[in-house]
Parts: C-alpha cells; structure tokens; sequence
C-alpha cells in the first residue's frame, strides 16, 4: 500500500470523562469555561494519550487537535440548517412556517446531548415539529395560506403552533367589488331595458 501523498486523520475521545468532571460538556459553553478549559484540557488529553498509547506511537503524530464544545449559537446554527428541509416541505402544502427564539431554545436542550453532541436535534424536531404540525394540518385547524408560528411558551412541555390568519380582509374586499360589479350590471341592465322601452314607444307613435 503506497500512503505517498495520503494525510491520515484519527479521533478519539480519551479524556471525555475527565473533561466533562471538570465542566466539559455539561450544558452549553460560556466564555468563563472556555478560557479555563483552554488552559486545562489540552495538558488532560496529553495525559491520557500517554496512557493508552506508547511514547514510539505518539511520536508518530504530527500533531493533536481538540475540539471545543458546542456553544448555544452553534446549536441554533444547526437548527437553522436542519429547518431548512422542513419550510420547503410546509410551503409545498400552502402554508408558512415561523420559528421564534424561544422555540430554539427549547429544541437546544432537548436537542443537545453533551455524550451524543447534536444528533439528538433531528429527533426533537421531528417530535416536537413535523409530528404535531401533521396532525394539526390533518385536523383541518389551520388554513391554506395561514402561516404557523412555532413558539415555546412558560414552563410547557410542549411547543405552541398557532396560525396567523391571512387573506381574510382581502377576501372581504373582494365579495363587496364582486357585489358592486353585480349591482352595476343591473342598473346598466335597467337602462338598457328602459332605452329599449322608450324606443318601442316612439316607434310606435
């Protein structure tokens, strides 16, 4: 096998247990937790690494990278990518679908798992999103044109999808054009009958 050219990348998690002890990983990072663990989990690492590995192998490696944890903005950068397949999929059925900060911060922790990263986040759009807008669509509570806004209310279990009524004023508006364009007709009607009455009446004389 020739490896001339080839860049070899290799993960691992040594040390996940002894970082998230000392505050890896539990919630969402903040700036205090970044600076100390920058300080700290590289020398963690390194110890584990001499722990498992021998010293022939790890002279081996070029180079160790660390990733850091998954801040909120991270995590709503996700969400928005991940939301990005489902508003195509509402628009198709004629609807609108918004998604407020507070419905993101419910997706982000029931969402984010510090042992599985963001994985967890498809599934809790798919149970908290897709599933109850299907059945809200289905039960015909909402109409075609509507737009449905997510949103996360107090201390619910739950997410909210209300609908923003849309159109109504317009269709009102054109019942009465449609009935003015009608009462028109009639009077034009009218006049013609009247013309042709008058006309009958002089040829008559």
């Amino acid at each position: 096998i020739d490896f001339k050219n080839t860049l070899m990348i290799m993960t691992s998690n040594l040390g996940a247990r002894e970082l998230k002890d000392f505050g890896e990983g539990i919630g969402f990072s903040t700036s205090a937790t970044e600076e100390a663990m920058d300080q700290n989990k590289k020398s963690i690492i390194q110890k584990n690494l001499k722990k498992t590995f021998s010293p022939e192998f790890l002279n081996r490696i070029d180079d160790v990278v660390i990733f850091n944890s998954l801040s909120r903005e991270h995590i709503y950068q996700i969400i928005d990518i991940m939301m990005q397949d489902v508003y195509p999929r509402v628009e198709e059925l004629g609807y609108s679908l918004e998604l407020t900060g507070n419905a993101k911060d419910f997706l982000a922790k029931r969402g984010y798992d510090p042992k599985f990263g963001a994985r967890p986040l498809q599934r809790a759009i798919q149970k908290h999103i897709e599933d109850p807008l299907a059945e809200q669509i289905l039960q015909s509570d909402v109409k075609e044109g509507d737009t449905l806004v997510v949103d996360h209310e107090n201390d619910n279990k739950e997410l909210t999808i209300k609908a923003k009524k849309s159109g109504g004023k317009k269709k009102s508006t054109s019942k009465k054009s449609s009935s003015n364009s009608n009462s028109e007709s009639k009077k034009q009607a009218e006049t013609k009958s009247e013309s042709g009455e008058s006309s009958k009446e002089d040829q008559s004389e």
